[in-house]
């Protein structure tokens, strides 16, 4: 199927995608602040710019949207037009990813990595557990 905007009109949508301050992010942000926690965000002296930090832990959360990062869920499939490009773009961004995660790693840092699609009314709860959990563990 080819795309329904011409390439000028596209390219200024795709601009318009926010790596930031994403609508996953600032739930996740609000359930953690609500829980007590505080944090900074978008730390660009570290690896990956952590969407949230915790300095005084050594611990990062990345809130990840499943298609730019490629998971493994049905948001992240290819797009059906330009697919050679889309694939070494999202194989590029989960490499990048990967090495970001490894420099922390080295630092002294420890990460998690939470999902657009995990941010669901059914598995929400499951998920702050989760990043509770990782943030009272030595």
């Amino acid at each position: 199927m080819a795309d329904i905007f011409n390439k000028k009109k596209r390219s200024q949508i795709m601009s318009r995608i926010s790596g930031k301050d994403t609508k996953p992010e600032i739930i996740i942000r609000k359930a953690l602040f609500s829980e007590g926690y505080r944090y900074r965000l978008h730390r660009k002296n570290l690896p990956g710019n952590p969407d949230i930090v915790f300095p005084s832990r050594k611990k990062v959360i990345f809130v990840n949207g499943c298609f730019w990062h490629g998971h493994t869920c049905k948001k992240a499939a290819l797009p059906s037009t330009n697919k050679l490009f889309w694939k070494k773009k999202l194989t590029g961004n989960k490499k990048r990813d990967k090495l970001n995660l490894e420099k922390l790693k080295a630092m002294g840092w420890k990460s998690l990595v939470i999902w657009q699609c995990q941010i669901k009314k059914n598995t929400f709860e499951t998920q702050i557990n989760k990043i509770k959990n990782f943030l009272e563990k030595e």
